[in-house]
């Protein structure tokens, strides 16, 4: 009878682990899932400021390290991992919580494996993504950092609430799946980095174009690309950069024509990798105004306040 009420006390006791994880996936899903619907140009309100203060997510999120592939017609954001992480998590905790497997306690056993091993690969890849952002994209994106410490936090209530008996099992599995993240993970980041010159380079000979920009455009936006060009304000673009393209359609095929668009990659038609490799452009589409890089797309009107254009901005 006092073992019973022992187990009972146990299983109530580790039952705020279980909530946690739960509420931590849902954080994670919303934060991944925002960054996913943003860069896909389906959620446009979601805000990258902190009190006013411009962060740098636009940066993060436009750079090489943003996208898991990308290509002329599709592009699939870093951020969807994430979100195909966080789902299972939430999947699995909410089985936990609701006691679905505690009738069978070795499928209990097996969620909570599921659930520690998941968290500790994701640990790994969102401090090797953190060591990224901090050291070489060289900027702060908070709902990067958000997802990194549910992460973090997910694995350590893991550890908490599956209580394993036997410890060495637990410590040589997520070794061997923290060391298997990371190999992978190094690997992406060095092909993708523009400082190898991987991304941005390619051994084909044949001069490649971007697609072709299909809107047209206002007066006012013909102005505005003529004031950008005249004032020596530069667009680095690459021709497979789907965020590149949306960047010219907000301008239109007419004023596309009046801006200095500077082509990045170097088997793109009148590419010039070196600069790009020069003013450390990390991220496309991005924007050189005044001597500053400031990556991402810009909507017009932003575009206009930061340059500080006084013409008709009715665009």
């Amino acid at each position: 009878m006092a073992l019973k009420t022992l187990k009972t006390r146990n299983r109530k006791d580790l039952k705020w682990t279980k909530i946690i994880i739960a509420i931590l996936s849902t954080i994670g899903l919303v934060d991944t899932g925002s960054i996913t619907l943003k860069n896909l140009g389906l959620f446009n309100s979601l805000s990258c400021s902190i009190g006013g203060l411009n962060t740098g997510c636009d940066k993060v999120l436009s750079s090489a390290w943003g996208t898991i592939f990308q290509n002329n017609q599709i592009t699939i954001p870093l951020s969807f991992a994430g979100f195909i992480t966080y789902l299972p998590l939430l999947i699995l905790s909410i089985l936990l919580t609701l006691n679905l497997t505690s009738s069978k306690e070795k499928s209990n056993k097996i969620v909570w494996w599921f659930v520690f091993l998941i968290s500790c690969g994701a640990t790994v890849f969102s401090l090797l993504l953190l060591y990224i952002m901090i050291f070489k994209i060289k900027a702060i994106c908070p709902f990067c950092i958000i997802s990194a410490i549910s992460c973090l936090s997910i694995f350590i209530l893991s550890i908490i609430g599956a209580k394993f008996e036997n410890r060495e099992p637990m410590i040589f599995r997520g070794f061997i799946v923290a060391f298997l993240v990371l190999i992978s993970g190094l690997i992406w980041d060095n092909k993708v980095d523009p400082a190898n010159a991987e991304q941005i380079s390619n051994p084909v000979p044949i001069e490649k174009i971007a697609p072709k920009v299909t809107t047209k455009s206002s007066s006012q936006k013909i102005d505005f690309a003529k004031f950008l060009s005249d004032n020596k304000i530069f667009m680095y673009s690459a021709y497979w950069c789907s965020h590149c393209y949306d960047q010219k359609q907000l301008f239109g095929k007419e004023a596309v024509k009046k801006l200095t668009i500077i082509e990045c990659a170097k088997d793109g038609k009148d590419s010039q990798t070196e600069l790009c490799l020069q003013k450390e452009i990390k991220g496309f589409p991005s924007w050189e105004i005044n001597g500053e890089i400031y990556s991402g797309v810009k909507d017009l009107n932003d575009l206009a306040i930061m340059t500080e254009y006084e013409g008709d901005s009715n665009f």
